[in-house]
């Protein structure tokens, strides 16, 4: 039987962030070994992805594995149970307080990447998304569910999971995880945590009446802890508790430091940046996005040779129900949200279809957004097109059949829309801010423009139809999108250094 944890006994910590070390590992961590890393997420692309996490905990391990030993936990859902093949259960973790038991399964990828998944039916083998029900509907046990994977995490960590293994580091992601920093430092375990916030303001709130069912210290619900104007944020707990904080741009950690951008938290991260506790990396995108190899392309290209994104263009044109046309395909592909700017998009449509351009639009989200968007291309039939939902094939040949990528976002963390769209020789035109400021350079692999209102983002759409006149001026800006870095080493490396620097501060806590 796995030795449960007493909350009362960490009430000191959960004030301080400090308490002494009570296990029987060694305090020192060496940072010459291939040390194990345990990457926790609530989505990966292999079997499920709701959006730019699922894409980044596929790349991020593998391109860490060379360097350490690194394994993936994930909750057991229907769709990563149906694709992850064999499954062998190796150990039950018992219930704690409201959180029931479950078993801990490990499998493996295709690519040999070993997976953790935790087996809870009760809680994960359900219809719709990670976070919803199919009806867009936040899960109303969403506490229970992540706290599970939290605290299987931290017993991971702990040498209480796979007999064979244990973590050297844990690598959290959003907030879903990031109870699992708290729930180690209430039982005075002083392994690394590194927190990833991949969008700030998604933060997992909750009222404070589930404290005692999550296991929560009543001490721990403070504003040194996990208080957040009168409930428990789930995010706030493994931003204070964490090791260390990455997000994921260097402008995007500057911008979340201050009120408007910081979604209530700024204070706490101001305080992480003076003490040196957290860093912007910026995503890479997968090697699949080539353009000289994507299976899912009509025709193939590169930077040397443009030809076939003529092709994929018309292949657009066709499926979205566009008029074949010589002029400029403006391409969205986003979920259609207040954050994503799609307002912005669809009042700048009137100046893109005056000046003979085209729309191609796929996502979903909001049904207001959806609606408006429908009637826009019911104003503007063989102009613009909408698809509701989301296709991989379609979004891949929007890419490459495209010349412009709208992506007004009003914030961006980091964004892979953009570089998918550089990668594949489409000018993005985007709202300066995180990382779209990050890897675009105005005027040079794309455009960007500075307030979000729509009078500045027409005025980028006009300079990118004025760069669609002269062809030379086109063809130079696309081969500076297509042959700007956009692979995951430089970001790995980076993420090897925090690593580094976690790891050697625990071995003096």
């Amino acid at each position: 039987m796995l030795e449960t944890f007493r909350p009362e006994a960490g009430a000191a910590f959960a004030a301080t962030g400090r308490a002494e070390l009570h296990h029987d590992r060694p305090p020192s961590i060496s940072v010459t070994r291939k040390q194990s890393i345990l990457f926790v997420t609530s989505e990966i692309a292999d079997y499920i992805k709701a959006g730019g996490l699922g894409e980044v905990s596929a790349a991020l391990p593998r391109a860490l594995r060379q360097h350490y030993d690194v394994r993936i936990l994930i909750p057991g859902y229907r769709q990563v149970l149906s694709q992850i093949g064999s499954v062998e259960e190796i150990a039950r973790l018992p219930a704690s307080f409201g959180i029931p038991t479950c078993g801990l399964g490990r499998g493996m990828t295709k690519d040999g990447l070993t997976v953790y998944v935790l087996l809870c039916p009760e809680l994960y083998e359900r219809d719709g998304s990670p976070y919803v029900d199919p009806f867009g509907v936040d899960w109303g046990d969403n506490d229970i569910r992540f706290a599970r994977l939290g605290l299987a995490a931290a017993d991971i960590a702990c040498g209480n999971g796979d007999p064979l293994w244990r973590a050297d580091l844990l690598h959290l992601n959003d907030w879903p995880s990031g109870l699992a920093a708290a729930y180690l430092a209430w039982r005075g375990e002083h392994i690394p945590t590194i927190l990833t916030v991949h969008n700030l303001a998604y933060q997992g709130i909750f009222e404070r009446d589930r404290l005692q069912r999550l296991g929560i210290p009543d001490a721990a619900f403070h504003i040194n802890g996990v208080e957040f104007y009168g409930k428990l944020s789930f995010l706030k707990a493994g931003i204070f508790y964490a090791s260390h904080i990455t997000t994921v741009s260097s402008t995007y950690a500057q911008e979340i430091t201050r009120p408007e951008f910081g979604c209530g938290l700024d204070g706490l991260l101001r305080t992480r940046a003076r003490q040196g506790r957290l860093d912007g990396i910026i995503n890479g995108i997968d090697p699949s996005w080539d353009p000289a190899k994507d299976p899912y392309l009509v025709s193939r290209f590169s930077a040397e040779n443009f030809r076939g994104k003529r092709a994929n263009a018309n292949n657009v044109r066709k499926s979205f129900g566009l008029g074949l046309s010589n002029g400029p395909l403006f391409a969205v592909v986003s979920r259609l949200v207040h954050q994503k700017g799609v307002d912005l998009a669809i009042s700048a449509a009137e100046t893109i279809v005056s000046q003979g351009g085209q729309i191609a639009v796929i996502g979903q989200g909001e049904p207001r957004f959806e609606a408006e968007l429908q009637a826009l291309a019911h104003r503007h039939p063989g102009s613009v097109g909408v698809k509701i939902g989301y296709d991989e094939g379609d979004a891949r040949r929007m890419y490459a059949g495209s010349d412009f990528l709208l992506m007004p976002s009003r914030f961006e963390p980091c964004g892979l829309s953009q570089m998918y769209a550089q990668r594949f020789g489409s000018l993005p035109i985007a709202h300066k801010t995180g990382g779209l400021a990050d890897t675009i350079e105005d005027g040079v692999n794309g455009f960007l423009f500075g307030a979000p209102c729509v009078h500045r983002f027409t005025d980028a759409i006009k300079r990118g139809l004025e760069t669609f006149r002269s062809r030379q001026r086109l063809s130079a800006m696309r081969r500076a999108a297509m042959n700007r870095p956009h692979g995951w080493d430089r970001s790995a490396s980076k993420y090897r250094q925090v690593y580094e620097r976690a790891c050697q501060t625990a071995a003096y806590v």
